[in-house]
């Protein structure tokens, strides 16, 4: 992916660039707000990196007139500022994601990745095969080698979800967004308890594990083969 950087701290930035280089990602950094919002709206990019506070802007004013001059590209907003209002002024303002420092690389580029995929819209496909799964998404049906699996509508929704993130780290932030309508932590298991069920039936009756806990993150789909 080519993304788009606006930060003012030389260090962050220079090691934003080192992870993306590890990830196989060009990140590109600007270190001006203002000089960021104009290359945001002359240069392709797949994603744009924006930390909230900023020397010469505020990263909330950034994002509004960064819609409002047209450009849709995703936005993941980085800030110290984390308590659910601070997230929600973030998202409000026009950001497609808002992650709080100090965060894990590996999160960042899960995050940084769910959100290209959506903007390329890979998620609409008919059909999503990964290993031994398929979704199906209009007859929204799952299968397992060739076995039908008797999914609820909500365990269908995670289903799919993870289909469209499939191998990677799915959060528990990106599963209340993205299939929950949430833009806030409710404080309840609601994910565990869902994610339990959906477990319990991608796995019974089959050799080896489908779904994965990456303790402290979240959690990823395996491919679902027998090792």
């Amino acid at each position: 992916m080519k993304v788009l950087y606006i930060e003012d701290d030389a260090r962050a930035a220079a090691d934003m660039r080192a992870l993306g280089w590890e990830q196989g990602d060009t990140i590109v950094v600007e270190s001006d707000g203002l000089a960021g919002l104009r290359r945001a709206g002359m240069e392709a990019f797949d994603v744009i990196i924006m930390d909230r506070m900023l020397g010469d802007a505020d990263g909330l004013s950034l994002v509004a007139r960064l819609r409002d001059s047209g450009v849709s590209t995703p936005v993941l907003m980085l800030s110290a500022l984390g308590r659910t209002g601070d997230r929600a002024e973030g998202l409000e303002a026009g950001a497609d994601d808002y992650l709080a420092k100090p965060f894990e690389a590996l999160e960042l580029f899960a995050r940084i990745r769910a959100l290209h995929r959506r903007a390329s819209g890979r998620e609409h496909s008919a059909v999503i095969l990964y290993g031994a799964f398929e979704c199906h998404v209009k007859a929204r049906t799952a299968f397992r080698s060739n076995r039908h699996l008797a999914l609820s509508p909500r365990e269908f929704e995670l289903f799919r979800y993870f289909m469209e993130n499939a191998g990677e780290v799915v959060t528990r932030e990106m599963l209340l967004r993205d299939v929950w309508n949430m833009s806030f932590d409710p404080q309840t298991n609601v994910v565990d308890v869902n994610i339990g069920r959906l477990r319990r039936k991608l796995e019974h009756g089959f050799e080896g594990p489908a779904l994965e806990t990456v303790w402290g993150t979240g959690y990823r789909l395996l491919d679902g083969t027998p090792s």
